[in-house]
């Protein structure tokens, strides 16, 4: 060989020694943007606030960081506008407003473009969506969603060297008023929808507990996700799975489109939507195993020719509406059968009648409850102040206890 060759090489060589982070690089890495993007200096990132521009342009940062092409409206960024209402439960329009998205884009000339996406923004200080009672204070939503943001950045790393595709990384803004941001890419998009292979979406991964359980969602929305997902999980995870491509984050928005996806949750907790979401309750080293795990699942999904889309058969059932609810937060780690309570509000319905965590909802009424979709049902029979029976399951013990919703 040639010296020059020689030369040529170790410098080829090198270059990818030095571009690859050790686990504990990217665990740093992780801290430092989660730790700013949950910082009181943000002030919960709102969708239409000026905190978001801070985050909106820390992302862009990154992304810049790691090379990636922009492909929004004006640099990374992408503009929406989304009439907001009070409350999710109110019909009273408040006021429009202004978000933005963060796209970039890895272009390594390949006919097939897998998107990464997760939400940035959060509930600022509380005035919507909140579930916490107290002076107004900043919600800074250090797992809901600085977390699955993190592993987005660290991906548009990592995935460097994994040439198979093209990838679009893209940071949601808008998703807790309702899906806005990621609705209006996937009707506005700066790259050809028909390209993507798959969608990626990354909401609340930041607490994986000590039984190392991993909720994915959506792997009904291609035949070929059971398989891949069974072959690329070397990190002993128990998944909690649902077929569905629907559901409460931006994944849902790509689904429509027809795009397989997947969702990664790590499950609800009581710091949900509260100002006690920080970043002192993070598992980082819980996040890099699931970056690891999206890593093995894509460099695994160019094994195979054709990624195929299905439309699941839960999602033409339509989601009950209802008007009254116990004030629980559900378990949706759970894998039994009944809805297994993770939390009860105080002063609400399941509060006052000594419902309690850990309970399992396995009756209301006259619909038995076998999962979430039983337990809407039954809660869309009754309005408020009106009564019933709630059956559950109190560790080995069936009790029934009379409510009335409150």
């Amino acid at each position: 060989m040639k010296k020059k060759q020689i030369i040529t090489l170790f410098l080829l060589l090198y270059g990818a020694v030095i571009s690859a982070q050790t686990k504990e690089e990217i665990i740093k890495s992780m801290i430092e943007e989660v730790t700013y993007l949950a910082s009181d200096e943000l002030e919960g990132r709102a969708t239409g606030t000026d905190s978001e521009k801070l985050a909106a342009d820390f992302i862009g940062q990154k992304f810049l960081e790691y090379n990636l092409q922009e492909k929004g409206d004006k640099d990374y960024l992408q503009f929406f506008t989304a009439t907001i209402k009070d409350n999710p439960h109110s019909q009273q329009i408040k006021r429009k407003i202004e978000g933005i998205n963060v796209v970039g884009f890895k272009d390594n000339n390949k006919e097939e473009t897998i998107i990464i996406g997760g939400h940035y923004d959060h509930l600022g200080y509380g005035d919507f969506g909140s579930l916490y009672v107290g002076e107004r204070a900043i919600h800074n939503g250090a797992d809901d969603n600085a977390s699955g943001v993190s592993i987005l950045i660290n991906l548009a790393n990592s995935l460097e060297s994994v040439k198979d595709y093209n990838y679009l990384f893209i940071a949601f803004s808008g998703e807790e008023h309702g899906l806005f941001g990621s609705s209006y890419f996937a009707k506005n998009p700066t790259i050809n929808l028909e390209k993507v292979r798959f969608m990626i979406n990354f909401d609340m991964v930041g607490r994986l507990n000590e039984e190392n359980t991993l909720a994915i969602n959506g792997v009904g929305t291609s035949s070929k996700w059971n398989e891949l997902i069974t072959k690329s999980n070397k990190f002993d995870f128990k998944l909690t799975t649902s077929a569905s491509g629907i559901g409460p984050s931006d994944h849902t928005s790509f689904y429509l489109q027809d795009i397989p996806v997947l969702h990664f949750f790590t499950g609800q907790h009581e710091d949900y939507h509260k100002p006690s979401d920080d970043t002192d309750k993070i598992n980082f080293n819980g996040m890099y195993k699931i970056h690891e795990f999206v890593k093995e699942i894509i460099i695994n999904s160019a094994e195979i020719d054709e990624f195929d889309f299905q439309e699941t058969a839960s999602d033409s059932v339509n989601t009950p509406r209802f008007k009254v609810t116990l004030g629980v937060m559900p378990d949706y780690l759970f894998s039994g059968e009944g809805m297994r309570i993770d939390g009860v509000s105080q002063s609400k319905t399941a509060d006052k009648y000594g419902i309690l965590k850990g309970d399992i909802v396995i009756q209301i009424g006259d619909i038995k409850v076998k999962d979430m979709m039983d337990y809407m049902k039954g809660l869309s029979k009754f309005e408020k102040g009106e009564g019933t029976i709630v059956k559950l399951k109190r560790d080995t013990e069936i009790i029934e206890i009379p409510i009335v919703f409150l």
